[in-house]
């Protein structure tokens, strides 16, 4: 049976990130995050709902959220669903956590909601993610030329809005 788990969120940091090291000296970092949705009822009436969602990530990503992330920004995370269980030394009954172990992340918003860097690959492993600087440019993509007598391919997703405003559900 095949499965897949990954998880894409868009929030605001609940809390301050909190860094800490694994015995192995990997950093690890957790926070919060607050992620809303809003939509209209039948009646017409506007609602909105909040999911809060405990996050973790580690190596070089950790301390990158650590730096630059505090309580109220946004931040785009992609990762996967972690389910922990326990017993609870004090009351000896069964506990458990749902949450996101983040694989790649983008900052979101201008330089004062959390500038447009990111980290991406480099998941729990600890392993280094490349960082690109602030002010290097993206690199330009090309698009091999279509070959004689073959319709030019779809554009990828993303170089055209095939969609309205009201459409977005964020």
């Amino acid at each position: 049976m095949a499965n897949f788990n990954k998880v894409l969120l868009m929030g605001n940091l609940t809390r301050d990130p909190q860094l800490r090291y694994l015995p192995s000296q990997t950093p690890v970092v957790e926070f919060g995050l607050a992620v809303n949705r809003r939509w209209r009822t039948p009646q017409g009436e506007d609602r909105e709902e909040v999911t809060f969602v405990e996050c973790s990530a580690f190596g070089k990503m950790a301390e990158t959220i650590n730096q630059y992330c505090q309580k109220g920004k946004p931040i785009f995370i992609e990762g996967r669903l972690k389910f922990d269980s326990w017993e609870d030394k004090q009351g000896g009954g069964k506990r458990s956590k749902l949450s996101v172990v983040i694989e790649g992340f983008q900052f979101v918003g201008g330089r004062d909601g959390g500038s447009g860097g990111g980290g991406g690959g480099g998941g729990g492993g600890g392993e280094e993610s490349e960082q690109r600087p602030r002010s290097a440019p993206r690199p330009q993509q090309s698009r091999p030329a279509p070959a004689p007598n073959r319709p030019e391919p779809e554009p990828p997703i993303g170089d055209e809005q095939h969609f309205k405003e009201d459409d977005i559900p964020f």
